[in-house]
């Protein structure tokens, strides 16, 4: 009995490879820096596609070949939901960037086969940061290769215009095109706070002011009927009150 070969609306691609998305709570704060902070990078702009912790299928009917980078940016993608990143549904556009976060379960065998994967299927720039050393490695492609960048200090992404910053701080500091630098979702939140804090005491501040004017325009119209009223006295009397 021959057996059937699958046609490809057959083959499954599972949307999870049953691992978690991060080991530990430094790892995962790290993920979602990166992550969210190119969102708001490139929020206005609809044909860049960025994930955490999603699949990728980088070649239809071998649903076996796939990893799911912490972070991939793929220019030329629209926005949206996605289970996975089947790339021959995509225009066959593999992510550009991509960013793995250390953690202590990472081997030095899986990283190997990421950097082989990444480097086979097109990835321009590809980004490794361990949080518990403060260590930066990167790779850019040149000559059809992914290459090891020399020097990540002050490393300016091509793709993405952001800039790596090592020494400042005891951290990994992150810094878009225009200065700012990359926040966390507490510093955000923080932010956020002070700015709605200072909106509010300057609407009490405009508030008090406006009443103040008020009560000051009340006054005036008071005294102007006052003035209206002597005036009209002083002519019943015969007295023209613009020569006093």
């Amino acid at each position: 009995m021959v057996a059937q070969i699958p046609t490809p609306n057959q083959i499954e691609y599972p949307d999870s490879d049953g691992k978690p998305m991060s080991e530990n709570t430094r790892q995962f704060r790290w993920i979602t820096i990166v992550k969210y902070n190119l969102d708001w990078l490139f929020t206005n702009d609809e044909n860049v596609f960025i994930a955490g912790d999603l699949l990728w299928y980088p070649v239809e009917g071998n649903p076996k070949r796939r990893v799911a980078p912490d972070v991939m940016v793929a220019f030329g993608r629209p926005k949206g939901d996605r289970g996975s990143y089947k790339q021959w549904l995509e225009g066959d556009i593999a992510p550009q960037v991509v960013f793995e976060i250390l953690s202590p379960g990472n081997t030095a065998n899986e990283m190997a086969s990421k950097l082989a994967f990444y480097d086979r299927h097109d990835v321009e720039e590809y980004y490794i940061y361990d949080p518990d050393t403060n260590a930066l490695t990167g790779w850019e492609r040149e000559n059809g290769y992914l290459t090891e960048i020399l020097i990540m200090q002050d490393w300016c992404s091509p793709r993405l215009g952001i800039r790596f910053d090592l020494m400042s701080q005891p951290e990994l500091q992150i810094y878009q095109p225009n200065g700012e630098i990359f926040l966390s979702f507490e510093q955000v939140s923080q932010r956020l706070e002070t700015t709605t804090r200072e909106l509010e005491t300057t609407t009490r501040e405009l508030e008090t002011t406006s009443q103040t004017l008020s009560i000051r325009e009340q006054e005036l119209a008071a005294q102007s009927g006052r003035n209206q009223q002597l005036a009209a006295k002083l002519r019943e009397l015969g007295i023209d009150p613009d020569t006093i």
